[in-house]
């Protein structure tokens, strides 16, 4: 059902396969933790991109916090993100860059956290001093084409990954969120945009039966969050309920370019 009580096309309907788009390990689960939980457990497979390794996240105070800054917590927030995916239940993980996450005849690449600054309550915003081989900072067409080189090779019936805002405005996030819509366009796969509220428009996941699923798999990410009841504190501080439920919304893809825009900005790389 939509928000409005309308019924709509599930879009799930006839899915066997759905590949998320991620920016950095921890956003599978705080963004779609139950519903990857739901979609494993109605036998779809489930493939996850992760475009960098959250190198520049801020660390929760505590054991962990001497990785901050330090090549060490990219190690840490790998195996984090090794134990979420065991809860989960994914056994299918690409990391954005390497095979087959990349352009076939190009070296591997790492696309490196770009770091971002809050510029006001809940917004993020791209940060000054992003290394030169950050996400954010990478040719669209670059990372538009190791999207494209995944969803070949796996053709999955869906994509799903941020709206246009990328959630809260991280640059990583809007960065790997637009690369994988033009992908998608242009090897005319369907592509859902994650949603927080209810939405005209939009399908709604009501996905409490997943809390728990969730909620262990956030506990993998000690680096990032700690969990307190049904809220996570982020390393940062910021507090925020844990929230099992989604919704999904199509994105019209004649709304942000056309198939052959997509497939020219594909065939530069």
């Amino acid at each position: 059902m939509s928000a409005s009580g309308t019924a709509i096309d599930d879009i799930l309907n006839g899915a066997r396969s759905v590949l998320f788009a991620h920016a950095h390990p921890d956003d599978e689960t705080i963004a779609s933790g139950g519903l990857i939980a739901e979609l494993v457990a109605r036998g779809i497979r489930v493939t996850l991109l992760t475009a960098s390794r959250g190198e520049r996240g801020e660390v929760v105070p505590g054991p962990l916090s001497a990785l901050v800054g330090t090549e060490a917590l990219s190690l840490e927030r790998k195996r984090e993100l090794a134990g979420a995916l065991r809860v989960l239940g994914i056994t299918d993980h690409y990391w954005l860059g390497q095979p087959p996450a990349r352009v076939d005849g190009s070296p591997e690449r790492i696309y490196r956290d770009s770091g971002m600054v809050w510029v006001s309550e809940g917004v993020a915003g791209p940060a000054d001093d992003a290394p030169t081989d950050a996400l954010a900072r990478a040719d669209l067409g670059e990372v538009t084409a190791d999207v494209a080189a995944l969803l070949a090779a796996t053709r999955p019936d869906l994509v799903i990954s941020y709206d246009d805002h990328g959630g809260y405005g991280h640059p990583d996030h809007v960065r790997i969120r637009d690369a994988a819509l033009r992908a998608s366009v242009a090897l005319d796969i369907p592509f859902a945009e994650l949603l927080d509220e209810p939405t005209s428009g939009a399908e709604w996941f009501n996905l409490e039966h997943r809390r728990i699923t969730m909620t262990d798999a956030l506990r993998s990410h000690a680096s990032q969050l700690t969990v307190f009841g049904n809220e996570v504190v982020h390393s940062g501080g910021q507090r925020d309920p844990i929230r099992p439920s989604v919704g999904l919304r199509i994105v019209d893809a004649a709304g942000v370019a056309t198939a052959a825009d997509a497939r020219e900005l594909l065939a530069e790389h």
